[in-house]
């Protein structure tokens, strides 16, 4: 009796504690609070030191750093926009989300995984203050305070087994402060090549999972075990220095070309072109530019009453891409009123040229570029150029630092010695990275002028700024190589209302900040 009692015992304790737990775990999971209360509401000047420390974390990044600005405007546009960006990210996430479905269906009894429901909720994410920073570089860094507590219903149906398991995905929360870069910035919408993204410190994630119906997350110990996993695994891949790049264009379309050579172009004369006069005569003229460029184009002298102009006339344009830029050719006819006549157009194909060999083309013009234009048939004349492509040398001299009229005399000597030649053309960049500690007399709108031989080119004006940052760009023909010359750059203020300009006064230590390249061909 005694062996029976003790075995009844044990058995009764084996079947009893898992039963137990069964139940409880099913009571706890789908348990729901009764008699729920609405929370107290206060306002700010009735909470003690300790209510207003616990709710520092919730308040706006641009109230707690100065460096932060608000962005209500764009929270209002993202809430107008939600709707609609709603079924646009979902609609990606179903078509990233199908081709790694379809690599389990078949496979450890699962028959099919589609998305029952799938909505970001009507609550969208809330930006709580974006910083730009300003570098030396071509791209735009911004780093916004993200907050988003969404009330998501993602609902994922698995056949396993031919049974309906049902995941769903609920209530998410995501608090992030990311770094974005969008750079290098190029002229080619939307004018950046690539974003990178990275995170400044790690994120916090909380979101309910429901399996069958029961939030598995309310299991002791299972919701700080996610947490910290969903955490270490974001950081080992997107806290800083970690990176996420997403390519926005084309490598070679974003890519900032340097200029190569240097296309000299001879436009000697036109023959039989069009009457577009009354008297039965033009006024002709040609235009010349390179494709991918966007500085204005180059014009030849109007030769008056004239169908067979002899102009002889040279220019000089710089080449970025020889394998890929063609040289268009435009005559017009000139006209006192109203716009020009087009007498005709032709193009060269930059990679027909050879290097440093002159080439004499006569070709006739033509409608357009548009093969199946039948105009295209119509004799319009000739034109007559000649053509030489020279290539820069490779080896660059490269200074940088205060403008300092000696230090760069004497660099480029010594690079004209160690090169063995002081002649050839070529091209000076000068870069102006910007100006510190200015200070204008009446106003501070500073902007710079470089000038250089007598050519005198001018940097964007900025408004209200003694620190100004322009990064730009400006390029110089050169004979040969500047040994004795001197670049001026001057620092100017132009006041806004009347149009009045008055130098920079400079009070205490102030520079200018300059990078110099001097490109030289091999002719």
């Amino acid at each position: 009796m005694g062996f029976f009692s003790t075995f009844i015992g044990i058995l009764g304790f084996g079947i009893g504690i898992p039963i137990g737990l069964f139940v409880g775990f099913f009571l706890f999971v789908f348990a729901e609070p009764k008699n729920a209360e609405d929370p107290i509401i206060q306002p700010l000047y009735e909470l003690d030191t300790s209510d207003l420390q616990e709710l520092m974390p919730e308040i706006p990044y641009w109230v707690k750093h100065p460096d932060y600005d608000r962005v209500d405007w764009l929270n209002k546009f993202i809430s107008d926009m939600w709707p609609y960006l709603d079924k646009a990210i979902c609609g990606i996430i179903r078509s990233m989300a199908d081709p790694i479905f379809a690599n389990y269906v078949g496979k450890f009894q699962i028959k099919a995984i589609e998305f029952e429901k799938l909505t970001l909720g009507k609550l969208p994410p809330a930006l709580h203050g974006i910083k730009v920073y300003e570098t030396n570089e071509k791209e735009l860094v911004i780093e916004p305070a993200i907050r988003w507590a969404g009330n998501t219903n993602i609902t994922l149906r698995i056949n396993l087994l031919s049974l309906p398991v049902k995941v769903q995905l609920a209530d998410l929360q995501v608090f992030a402060a990311p770094r974005i870069a969008l750079k290098p910035l190029v002229p080619t919408f939307p004018c950046f090549a690539s974003v990178t993204v990275s995170l400044m410190e790690k994120p916090h994630i909380d979101f309910g999972m429901k399996i069958l119906g029961g939030d598995v997350m309310s299991i002791p110990g299972l919701y700080q075990f996610v947490q910290e996993t969903i955490k270490k695994q974001i950081a080992s891949l997107y806290l800083w220095p970690q990176t996420l790049e997403i390519p926005i264009l084309d490598p070679s379309v974003g890519a900032m070309k340097k200029p190569v050579g240097i296309l000299h172009v001879n436009v000697i004369r036109a023959l039989k072109l069009l009457k577009m006069d009354l008297l039965g005569t033009s006024d002709p003229y040609v235009k010349l530019s390179l494709s991918g460029e966007r500085l204005p184009s180059k014009k030849t002298t109007v030769k008056r009453k004239n169908l067979n102009p002899e102009w002889n006339e040279k220019f000089k344009l710089i080449v970025k891409d020889p394998q890929a830029q063609v040289l268009q050719l435009d005559v017009y006819d000139w006209d006192k009123v109203g716009t020009h006549d087009h007498l005709g157009m032709q193009e060269i194909l930059l990679k027909v040229l050879s290097p440093n060999e002159p080439k004499v083309f006569t070709l006739d013009l033509r409608k357009s570029t548009n093969p199946n234009d039948s105009q295209n048939k119509k004799p319009r004349g000739q034109i007559v150029v000649e053509v030489t492509f020279s290539p820069f040398r490779e080896e660059n001299e490269r200074l940088s630092g205060p403008l300092d009229g000696s230090d760069m005399r004497g660099s480029l000597m010594d690079h004209a010695a160690d090169s063995g030649s002081t002649s050839g053309a070529g091209l000076l960049l000068v870069t102006v990275l910007g100006a510190v500690t200015v200070e204008g007399a009446r106003h501070n709108n500073p902007y710079a002028l470089v000038l250089f031989r007598g050519e005198k080119q001018k940097t964007k004006l900025l408004r209200k700024t003694r620190d100004p940052v322009w990064n730009e760009e400006f390029q110089f023909m050169v004979e040969e190589p500047p040994l004795g010359e001197k670049i001026r750059v001057e620092v100017m203020s132009k006041r806004l209302i009347i149009g009045y300009r008055s130098k920079v006064h400079y009070y205490g230590r102030s520079f200018l900040f300059i990078f110099l390249r001097v490109c030289l061909d091999t002719s």
